[in-house]
């Protein structure tokens, strides 16, 4: 027999249970969700307990032996994300009629950009903060094909990227480049040896860490016909394998120019190993963007303006000789 849910129809009280469980589940526990929701684990347990009731249903596991979702739990837990999705955006509306700059900007990142001196994406979040000082941001890393398929669902609103292989449900406004070079850490064979004599045949029988998700580091690792022996979802896990010395990788010469004057790290073959990376601030082309979003996009290709090269290029591999 069928159970019969205690929801009949959602208040602002359920939305607030249903944020929690979100937090808790995608914390992964009650311990690490009190932080992000300034409550204590008690009285999260207690919402948690509370919404189990108000649905009738088993929703984690929570105790001794760790925090885990049920069946149902996944199943409400995919269902809440796309209710709060709808609630947001419901808000992000409203404002936009009552011509109110408020509610929450949401930019996720792939690069390293902090230490680039071609990216200025800092200065236009200041900017911003300014001409919208009630405005939420939650930024975030994610990996490239991560941030295109959560702007492409509204679920991110600005995301920022290297261009490579433009989504046709995608706009992309260029911003900024870096310089990519191959690297060797400290205990690495190349670290030490005279690079006069070493050819591109023994960098290709080298192992060779990449990014493993579509993007110019794959296509570049694969043109050259290294041997991809590690593999890794963003530039600061490729840091790590380059440092054991066991790998080489491609990395950005900001990101990795002080390892370089620590002497934990060597370019291998600068002048015929590299390219240069372009990126792009994306948003999704339907529905139009809101005034939070573009006023945004406006901060931040103002802050880029004249930095960039002109038109949209993609990443150049250098001639390898």
């Amino acid at each position: 027999m069928a159970r019969k849910s205690n929801l009949k129809h959602v208040a602002d009280a359920d939305l607030k249970l249903l944020r929690v469980f979100k937090a808790v589940a995608e914390s992964g526990g009650l311990a690490a969700a009190e932080t992000e929701l300034n409550i204590g684990k008690s009285t999260i347990s207690k919402y948690l307990a509370d919404l189990e009731l108000r649905l009738d249903l088993k929703l984690c596991h929570r105790g001794p032996a760790g925090f885990s979702l049920t069946d149902d739990g996944s199943k409400v837990l995919k269902s809440a994300e796309g209710l709060l999705l709808s609630v947001s955006g419901f808000r992000a509306e409203v404002n936009e009629i009552k011509q109110q700059l408020a509610g929450t900007l949401r930019i996720a990142l792939f690069d390293q950009c902090a230490s680039n001196p071609e990216a200025f994406v800092a200065g236009a979040i200041r900017s911003f903060n300014k001409a919208a000082p009630a405005v939420e941001i939650d930024l975030s890393l994610e990996p490239p094909n991560v941030i295109e398929t959560n702007v492409i669902g509204g679920k991110i609103d600005v995301g920022i990227l290297a261009l490579h292989r433009p989504s046709p449900s995608l706009n992309y406004a260029p911003l900024y480049g870096e310089d990519m070079f191959l690297y060797c850490g400290k205990g690495h064979p190349f670290m030490d040896c005279d690079h006069a004599s070493l050819r591109l045949e023994d960098v290709r029988a080298a192992n060779y860490a990449g990014i493993r998700v579509n993007s110019p580091n794959l296509h570049v690792g694969q043109t050259l016909g290294f041997r991809r022996a590690a593999k890794v979802q963003n530039e600061q896990a490729l840091a790590i394998l380059v440092m054991s010395g066991s790998y080489l990788g491609f990395l950005p010469d900001h990101l990795a120019d002080k390892f370089v004057r620590d002497g934990m790290m060597r370019k291998v073959l600068p002048e015929q190993i590299y390219y240069r990376s372009q990126f792009a601030a994306v948003t999704r082309k339907r529905p139009a963007m809101n005034r939070i979003t573009r006023l945004f996009l406006d901060q931040l290709t103002a802050a880029h303006s004249g930095q960039q090269p002109d038109g949209m290029a993609q990443e150049k591999a250098a001639p390898v000789r």
